[in-house]
C-alpha cells in the first residue's frame, strides 16, 4: 500500500483507497472480485487492501477522524452534500 495520494492507503499506483475497498466489499457486501473488476484491479489487490485496513485499525480510525473533519469543514464553507445538489436537481 502506498500513502502519497489522497493522504491515506491506497492501491499503489492507483486512486482508490483502502477505505473504498473496505466500504464496497463489507459494507455494501459486493463480492470482491466483483470489486476488482469494476476497479480494474486484481482480486488479490482489492483482499491485500481488506488485509491492509484489518491489520492497521488505528491508521484506518485517525484516516477516517481525518475524512469526516475535511466533510464537516467543507459543510461550514458552504459546500453542499450529495444529497442536496440531487434534491436540486429534481
Amino acid at each position: 500500500m502506498a500513502t502519497d495520494l489522497h493522504a491515506e492507503p491506497h492501491i499503489e499506483g492507483q486512486r482508490v483507497t483502502v477505505r473504498r475497498i473496505q466500504g464496497l466489499v463489507e459494507e455494501a457486501g459486493r463480492p470482491a472480485e466483483e470489486v476488482a473488476g469494476q476497479l480494474d484491479l486484481d482480486a488479490a489487490e482489492v483482499y491485500g487492501a481488506l488485509q491492509y485496513y484489518h491489520s492497521h485499525p488505528d491508521e484506518m480510525r485517525e484516516a477516517e477522524r481525518e475524512q469526516a473533519e475535511r466533510e464537516q469543514q467543507a459543510r461550514e464553507d458552504g459546500a453542499k452534500t450529495l444529497a442536496e445538489l440531487k434534491e436540486e436537481r429534481a
